[in-house]
Parts: C-alpha cells; structure tokens; sequence
C-alpha cells in the first residue's frame, strides 16, 4: 500500500491540536508508524539507500507539499524561522495571541503554546545579547513611570530592554583614551521590543510599538519567542524596509540558539530629546542613561550594574 504522506500529516496534527512539530519529527514518526509502506517507498526509489535518506526524503515532502496542503486545510499552520514547525489549529490569529498572552490558560495544549509568559522572556533576551554580541542590557519597567500625562498618555513609549554595546571592548588602552580624549563614540544603544507570539493578525501592531519606543536609540529590535504564519515575515521585512526596526527570533528554550532575521538599519545618533523624556518619566530608563554616563567616565562597564549573566570566574 502506497503511503498517503499528505493525508497521514493532517490526521497526525489533527489528533494533536495546538501541538506543534518540525517537518524531521513528524518523518521520524511517520517512519515509526508505518514501516511497511515506508521499506515500499525505498525499495521503489533509485536514490534511496537506506532508512536515513528515506527519513530526510519525508522531510523534504513534508517541506514541498506545505504550500498546497496549507490552501487546502486552513487549519493546517505553521511558524517561521528555523527550524519550522507545523500544527493544527481551529482558533483565528488572534485567538492563538489571546490565547498565548492569557495568564489564565489552563488546558494542556495552551500551557505547551505557552510555557512561559512575557516577563520571563527579558532575562532570556539579556542572556542571548550578552553572549552573542556582548551588549549590556537592562530591563525597563514602564509601572516604574510617573504616568503624569495619564493613562495613554505614555503608551508605546517605553522598551522593554535596552542595552549597551562598548564599542572598544577589545580596543588597546592607549586607543580607548585616545577615542575619550577626541569626545568620539564609544557605544552603540540598543532597544527591545518583546513579544511572546507575532502573526498575521498582530504583526502590524507589534511593529509601529517597536518602532514607536525604539526612536531614540542607535538600534531598535522586536523580539518574539514565536512567529507564527506563511506572510509574517515577509511583512515584517517589508515594514524594516521603511522604517528600519530589525527581528530577533528568541529560543527560549536555548537563548543561544536565538536568530536575528532581520539586522536592524542603525541610526546614526541617539535622539537625546525622547531619551531625556523616557529618563525624566520612567526610573529605569533613568538607571540606564546613569550606567551609560558611568561607563563614559570610568570607561568600564560592570556586569553587576546590568542584567547580563554571571560570568564565569
């Protein structure tokens, strides 16, 4: 009996709604459940081999096929970044962000979608810049604000990281105090908008926050433990392209594994008019322009002033 790859893949996510599965998982599974019609598919091909070749041809298949299958079952869906997973869900765009950013979820499907919540993605965010690029960052509170303007009149207009990146970390002595003698740049800063999960129906959104508080800073990010959708990324793409905030996809099971999708397009200078707002309003913010000034005078950065890992002795 010939095997059904396309029929098998949405009876498996079907029965595991919300669960969510790289293509190489559902072959290996595939390869698992149904022998006799995988030892067919390799007796059949000139250019399979052995099991291994055919479980990466499975995976091939599961690749080429998503496009038809996803016009064909609407519930079909997927993430973006690498690497891609496939699921099955019955909920709109939105629901699944209700749904991930909810505290309150309780079934086990929303508690696998959701296994940690937004807060706990800054120190996992601090972690993944620190180590990949060795920018110091901090987190910044917006219930630290003094909301004199009232309840909207400071919405979007807080990071929820910042960060500093010493450009002269591995510069010789005598070059750093020559570039302070000479008042020139010694630091890149860095802003973070974070998010647990960015589609279609939030995308947009995500973006025009990230690009509202990130305006003052060398480079502005939006973060996302998860991307879900086929178009996402190419409207996030097209939205950089305008207006320069770049994407890190975070790992949040292993930071390290985190991507940046999308460089961030640097500003050449800091816009000190909306920094002096953000320090004048918010105590965190406030902290930070503190630590940046410390590091022009000492010309060191502490990691303990700053929420970056424990370094090893």
């Amino acid at each position: 009996m010939a095997l059904n790859l396309a029929k098998v893949l949405i009876a498996y996510l079907k029965d595991r709604p919300e669960e969510k599965f790289t293509a190489r998982q559902i072959a290996e599974w595939v390869f698992a459940t149904f022998p006799a019609e995988c030892q067919a598919k390799k007796a059949s091909s000139k250019f399979i081999t052995n099991d291994a070749e055919l479980v990466q041809q499975l995976v091939a298949e599961i690749s080429s096929q998503r496009p038809v299958l996803q016009k064909r079952h609407l519930e079909l869906k997927t993430t973006e970044g690498r690497p891609r997973k496939y699921y099955y869900s019955e909920r709109t765009d939105s629901a699944e962000v209700a749904a991930v950013e909810s505290a309150g979820t309780t079934s086990a499907a929303d508690a696998s979608a959701s296994k940690v919540d937004e807060h706990a993605l800054y120190p996992l965010l601090s972690q993944y810049l620190w180590e990949e690029f060795g920018v110091f960052s901090k987190r910044i509170d917006e219930k630290r604000s003094s909301n004199k303007r009232g309840p909207n009149g400071n919405r979007w207009l807080y990071p929820d990281v910042v960060g500093m990146e010493d450009l002269g970390a591995d510069w010789h002595q005598e070059v750093r105090d020559c570039v302070n003698q000479y008042s020139d740049k010694r630091t890149k800063l860095w802003s973070f908008e974070a998010k647990l999960l960015i589609n279609r129906s939030n995308v947009r959104e995500c973006f025009f926050q990230a690009v509202s508080n990130s305006s003052w800073a060398n480079f502005g990010y939006l973060v996302a433990a998860e991307i879900g959708g086929t178009d996402t990324l190419k409207e996030l793409r097209m939205l950089f392209a305008a207006h320069g905030i770049g994407f890190i996809k975070l790992d949040v099971d292993n930071p390290a594994d985190s991507q940046v999708l999308i460089p961030a397009r640097e500003r050449d200078e800091i816009d000190w008019d909306m920094a002096n707002r953000l320090a004048t309003e918010n105590r965190d913010f406030l902290e930070y322009v503190k630590l940046v000034k410390q590091f022009y005078q000492t010309g060191e950065a502490r990691p303990a002033d700053w929420d970056v890992p424990e370094l090893d002795d």
